[in-house]
């Protein structure tokens, strides 16, 4: 198994999981670099996780882009320096893997998309929980016929905002941010992944308070002015013909008790685990049935397996085949995204430019 090496830009928190995971779950994954706006952050996390990544060096931007040694990129940056990282890499000649969203803008997204193509190199973009056991048995108990012909879909992220967990929660509210780039990849890479890709959609926004107060410890009593939508909802329509209404928003104050992801058939519902997640629980209700049932997972990748994505890609390379948490299906989830958020702005129906092929499920 010949591995892809790796060089990694941006050493927040999420790289902690990436790190481990590259180093000790995958094996055609080999870490051999790392770096960060903050040089220590960078040598930090190369020392913390020596174990797992070896001999893998702290180096500067610039330094990481020039190496020899580095095939691909995995760009942890936060989400508005997603497409000026990308764009270098993708110059430097490497190929690219990214947090999401894959930029917070659709014409950011489609440079970085037309630049990979045009160099012949791999892009692909998390989330890569569609790839976890839960999402892929529901998917394997829907290309089986379990619930008959698909029709529709609803999908929830409701919460009552970060500013009360969140050290830092101002991004949430500012450019780049808000409920739909934050959470929406989670729920439109999954819904794809079951139903196939959009055609077009109509949307609402709202902006439920101007200014938020922090509550978390970290930073309690600052406010945010708040720039973005904070509840999101996009009515989805499909290639196949089915739709799905896919809510997400930071203003439920007193919760929800709507289940994360709900798909409809003609011959019974299928309730989905969450989309940020990798496992279960998968439940069944057939038609005539009296109630729902529990059903095991036949797959892989239960726990959180974050880098899953960017080990299909690497095998997608040494195998000629197209990844599944491709650049294609991101830049699909970007322009659901934006749409979403332009037809409620200019209350019109949104068709989408830029499909995607569904991507093929893993083996049981």
């Amino acid at each position: 198994m010949k591995r892809l090496r790796i060089g990694v830009v941006g050493c927040g928190n999420i790289s902690s999981i990436y790190l481990k995971n590259c180093g000790s779950v995958f094996g055609n994954l080999e870490i051999r670099a790392l770096a960060d706006l903050v040089p220590e952050r960078a040598k930090a996390k190369a020392a913390e996780f020596a174990a797992e990544t070896g001999d893998a060096r702290a180096c500067t931007l610039r330094e990481l882009l020039a190496a020899e040694d580095i095939d691909a990129v995995l760009n942890l940056t936060i989400p508005n320096a997603h497409a000026e990282v990308s764009l270098a890499a993708l110059e430097a000649g490497k190929h690219v893997y990214g947090e999401k969203p894959l930029a917070v803008s659709l014409a950011e997204g489609e440079r970085i998309a037309a630049l990979a193509k045009s160099k012949g190199l791999r892009l692909g973009s998390a989330p890569d929980t569609f790839l976890g056991a839960g999402l892929q048995t529901c998917r394997k108990l829907i290309d089986e016929g379990w619930i008959g012909e698909v029709v529709g879909a609803t999908a929830f992220m409701l919460c009552g905002g970060h500013e009360g967990w969140h050290p830092d929660p101002a991004f949430y509210y500012k450019r780049g941010g808000g409920p739909m780039l934050d959470m929406g990849p989670y729920y439109i890479h999954a819904l794809v992944s079951l139903m196939g890709p959009v055609a077009g959609l109509v949307g609402q926004a709202k902006t439920a308070w101007a200014e938020r107060t922090v509550t978390s410890k970290q930073r309690y009593g600052e406010r945010i002015e708040v720039e973005v939508p904070t509840t999101v909802t996009g009515l989805l329509d499909f290639e196949s013909g089915a739709s799905a209404v896919l809510m997400t928003g930071f203003d439920a104050m007193g919760g929800t008790t709507h289940a994360p992801l709900e798909i409809y058939g003609s011959e019974g519902t299928l309730l989905a685990p969450d989309p940020n997640t990798f496992g279960g629980p998968v439940r069944i209700r057939r038609k005539g049935a009296a109630e729902f049932s529990d059903l095991p997972l036949l797959f892989r990748y239960a726990e959180n397996s974050r880098g899953l994505g960017l080990s299909d890609l690497a095998a997608a390379i040494e195998e000629g085949r197209p990844a599944r948490a491709s650049g294609e299906l991101a830049l699909h989830a970007l322009e659901i995204m934006e749409g979403i958020h332009a037809s409620a702005a200019e209350g019109r129906r949104c068709v989408m430019r830029h499909g995607c092929a569904r991507p093929s499920p893993l083996d049981a």
